[in-house]
């Protein structure tokens, strides 16, 4: 029709892509779980996170340089929520204490500022700033807890698109 600005529902069909899930990484109970609906598919643009609550299960969709991805909403550190956080590419920040993970592997980049034992158990110390000093661990309870705090690697959510519509794999209560 002539002079219309409304394009069909096709048109505003957003095309996404779905990263690949690292091996060994897919969130318990997760595997022949359910689909349900968390986001449109527009309301997701590239470099964009976005929270989504199921009952208590706060995830974090992110749609990163390889596609978009669904985790845990918490840091694997102290379980900050990383959608308040920063994603560049697909390296995803925590507000809290500054540890880095990497949504292609699951894997922290860069380490808490407040140390911590990694997945694989190597302990490594409170962070310090380049150029300075080391900074010891503090004496007593803090430092034997952070000794044995684990940074886990994240845990991923199957995700599906259906129509417009980004749909997540939840585990049944």
């Amino acid at each position: 029709m002539a002079g219309s600005s409304g394009g069909s529902d096709y048109d505003r069909r957003v095309t996404i892509e779905i990263a690949p899930t690292p091996a060994g990484l897919t969130a318990f109970g997760t595997t022949g779980a359910p689909f349900r609906a968390a986001l449109p598919a527009a309301e997701l643009p590239a470099g964009a996170m976005a929270r989504v609550t199921f009952g208590d299960l706060d995830l974090l969709l992110a749609h990163t340089s390889e596609g978009v991805v669904a985790i845990d909403d918490r840091c694997p550190h102290m379980s900050a929520p990383l959608s308040i956080g920063v994603l560049d590419g697909c390296l995803v920040d925590c507000p809290l204490h500054n540890g880095q993970f990497d949504l292609r592997t699951g894997e922290a980049t860069r380490m808490p500022t407040t140390g911590g034992l990694d997945a694989d158990g190597t302990y490594h110390p409170v962070w310090t700033p380049q150029g300075r000093d080391p900074k010891p661990d503090p004496p007593g309870i803090k430092a034997e807890a952070r000794r044995f705090t684990r940074v886990r690697r994240i845990r991923f959510y199957p995700l599906r698109i259906v129509g417009d519509m980004i749909e997540v794999a939840i585990p049944n209560d």
